[in-house]
């Protein structure tokens, strides 16, 4: 029971960071471009990741809850793995956003439980054909898809506004922009939110306290609750670095940029596949800012993001097999 509470406690200590570590996914852009204040930015992406939490499917959680880690691990030493498993990815995520560092809290849970699972029981703990099916092919294709359908979308516009006056071109985008900047967050709870719900539903399974791993929906709320109260808290420093010093965006790319992002994580969560709401929305900036120009993207800015979403998933499981280790040291 105790290990219950603490794979809890620590699962919407998890959610609630998630929150105001990926905020700046969602609207950054829409607040570099001044289409809407901070404090309204805040307020329609926490609204709008709690719906999409709440209400946009458990595939995601299916995932993470079923298909990384083996069950008989879980039902065996399933507290220790899990607890393990959210100190590493909490872990990781503090010092990233302390480092104003945009990384994926989706890996760095995935890196923890991988982490947690092989210092537990060893390599054959963790189900590889899922991980590399549903989570290492997305987390290397779905960056690229953003950068290639932001540049691609980007010049599509541009080419049916070529005759428009670009300032009030801008002040129709800047309108557009709150629907895009909804729509991001709405695909942000839609598949980041889902992840700590099959964590708290593995927890309960692996506790006898439900019979399979159907997702309770008093689970769904706290995740949602957690996460849309975490991001009501704000991300500044992150926020900074997507939107205003990777590429200088203008109304007509942060719409490109949300809306490209946006649909390619629902297509995701709808296949039950963790994407990086972070990786996507990150190469979709870059895309919308190169059909410019090469030179708009601020490549070096770029290339520590890259390597940020290069290390998260062996740093997190890094600190989380360290963190199962001492537990069976001290015999918790």
């Amino acid at each position: 029971m105790v290990g219950l509470i603490a794979i809890f406690a620590l699962a919407v200590s998890f959610d609630y960071i998630n929150g105001f570590h990926d905020t700046a996914n969602a609207i950054a852009t829409s607040v570099a471009t001044r289409a809407l204040k901070p404090e309204y930015a805040i307020f329609l992406s926490a609204s709008a990741n709690f719906v999409g939490a709440l209400v946009l499917g458990t595939a995601v959680a299916g995932t993470i809850g079923s298909g990384i880690v083996q069950d008989n691990l879980v039902l065996g030493n399933g507290s220790t793995v899990l607890v393990a498993a959210l100190l590493g990815a909490i872990a990781w995520n503090l010092i990233t956003w302390r480092l104003s560092i945009p990384s994926s809290s989706s890996h760095a849970l995935i890196g923890g439980l991988i982490g947690a699972a092989w210092a537990s029981a060893g390599a054959g703990a963790v189900q590889w054909g899922t991980f590399a099916g549903k989570i290492l092919v997305p987390l290397f294709s779905s960056p690229v898809l953003g950068l290639v359908i932001g540049f691609a979308f980007m010049v599509v516009i541009l080419n049916l506004f070529v005759r428009a006056d670009p300032r009030h071109m801008n002040d129709r985008f800047r309108k557009l922009q709150i629907v895009s900047a909804s729509y991001m967050a709405l695909a942000h709870g839609s598949n980041d939110a889902q992840k700590t719900m099959g964590i708290m539903t593995l927890a309960l399974f692996s506790a006898h306290a439900i019979p399979d791993k159907t997702v309770p929906i008093w689970v769904i709320l706290m995740a949602a609750t957690a996460m849309s109260l975490g991001t009501a808290a704000g991300g500044w420093r992150i926020m900074k670095t997507m939107g205003q010093r990777v590429v200088k965006l203008d109304p007509v790319h942060g719409f490109a940029a949300e809306t490209t992002a946006a649909s390619i994580i629902m297509v995701a969560s709808h296949f039950g596949m963790p994407v990086s709401t972070t990786h996507v929305i990150s190469t979709a900036i870059m895309g919308v800012g190169t059909s410019d120009r090469i030179k708009a993207v601020r490549w070096g800015i770029a290339r520590g993001i890259i390597t940020a979403w290069i290390l998260t998933i062996p740093c997190s499981a890094a600190i989380a097999a360290t963190a199962c280790l001492a537990l069976h040291v001290v015999g918790l």
